[in-house]
């Protein structure tokens, strides 16, 4: 079975420019087939901040009004999105950027939820595999942009990590998925404030010890959650790391690698 990369970065790399340029460096090198999921940065609460539109987020999440949906929308799927495919080509790596509405890529609902009103926030329902492949099979890469639509006309803002899960689960029935989700830390830390703490593995039976011993930062427990969803579903391993160490991620050199067995 082919192997294809699918890789999610965080918002704290688009907005460092240097960080960003040599994370696309990394990324364009890689052979084979390979999809990038992107979050959205600082970019959008800045331009809703000087358009007068005060950002709300609860838990960390943020609630999408009508007016915010535009500024996402506008942020999320034009500037960030066709800046990063535009910096791909510069480094000789074909790409084609897209949102869950073009392709009909990802269809999705609105959240319910029983007490918050998250407003125009999608949970994905189904993936458009076929029409991915295509692209793939074109050797290009597929910069995807966290906006979904659901079907009838409406654009919903939907989380990237949650995004990156489901594409790999749909496409790892035609290839071998290794998912990267890399942000701003070295892996999994048993120490949150120590770099060199990095736990290298985690299979089920190790992860159920770390949460008895809650020898793992709260906020972790959603990655790895999501990890295992995604091991559960065919896709092969999941590897949590730095943006910086993508190569070395990609050689299971650095991070944490999540594994079934």
């Amino acid at each position: 079975m082919e192997q294809l990369f699918i890789i999610k970065i965080g918002g704290n790399i688009i907005d460092e420019e240097t960080k960003l340029g040599s994370f696309l460096q990394e990324f364009a090198s890689i052979k084979g087939k390979r999809i990038l999921v992107h979050g959205g940065g600082k970019l959008a609460t800045k331009l809703a901040d000087q358009l007068g539109h005060p950002q709300e987020l609860i838990g960390g999440r943020r609630i999408t009004d009508a007016e915010t949906l535009k500024i996402v929308t506008m942020v999320y799927a034009g500037y960030i999105n066709k800046n990063i495919v535009a910096q791909l080509q510069a480094r000789g790596c074909n790409s084609i950027g897209i949102s869950g509405a073009d392709g009909n890529t990802l269809k999705a609902h609105k959240r319910i939820h029983p007490e918050i009103d998250y407003g125009f926030v999608g949970d994905v329902d189904q993936i458009n595999t076929p029409f991915l492949k295509e692209l793939l099979d074109q050797q290009m890469a597929i910069v995807v942009a966290p906006i979904t639509h659901d079907g009838n006309g409406q654009l919903l803002n939907t989380n990237a990590d949650t995004i990156a899960q489901e594409i790999a689960k749909a496409l790892s029935t035609s290839y071998e998925v290794r998912l990267i989700y890399s942000f701003e830390k070295s892996g999994v830390l048993l120490d949150v404030n120590d770099e060199q703490s990095v736990i290298r593995q985690i299979n089920p039976s190790s992860y159920k010890k770390l949460k008895q011993q809650q020898a793992i930062f709260a906020g972790m427990l959603p990655k790895l959650d999501n990890a295992f969803t995604a091991l559960d579903n065919g896709v092969k391993k999941v590897i949590i790391g730095r943006a910086e160490d993508l190569q070395q991620l990609i050689e299971g050199r650095a991070g944490t690698t999540i594994v079934n067995e």
